[in-house]
């Protein structure tokens, strides 16, 4: 339903030298330094199992995006034409959900260091899912 609402709470959070939004690539392989997500004491049974190597999708809460935006030139790029913001990966969106496929680096206790993560320094980690080899039944 429209208008509908209900809670999302952080889990952790990233830890990255990007600070401002523009020093963010616009996707993870495209130059986005070692980042680290610190996970809450209360979720550490949730990531026991994440090991070094693991690809993962990271789900945040792009908490600096717009969300009175619907339409943008996809890649800030004013010379694409403009799209409706669920045709792009554009941080302004009604619900700002980022999604980032990372690989893990290191794990140590509730910290992981990653590799691909373009969220800048500060953003709510909502969500942790492993990548999986083969499509889910549903």
């Amino acid at each position: 339903m429209i208008g509908s609402s209900f809670e999302v709470h952080a889990i952790g959070r990233v830890e990255s030298p990007l600070v401002e939004l523009g020093e963010a690539p616009c996707q993870g392989d495209e130059g986005a330094p070692e980042a680290a997500i610190v996970f809450d004491a209360a979720v550490a049974t949730a990531m026991r199992d994440l090991q070094t190597g693991d690809d993962l999708l990271v789900l945040t809460w792009l908490d600096r995006g717009r969300r009175d935006v619907l339409a943008v030139h996809p890649r800030g790029d004013v010379r694409n034409p403009v799209l409706g913001v669920f045709s792009t990966r554009s941080p302004d969106r009604p619900n700002p959900i980022g999604l980032h496929r990372v690989q893990v680096v290191a794990v140590d206790g509730t910290r992981i260091r990653v590799r691909n993560l373009e969220a800048i320094d500060g953003t709510p980690v909502i969500d942790v899912k492993p990548v999986l080899s083969r499509a889910p039944d549903f």
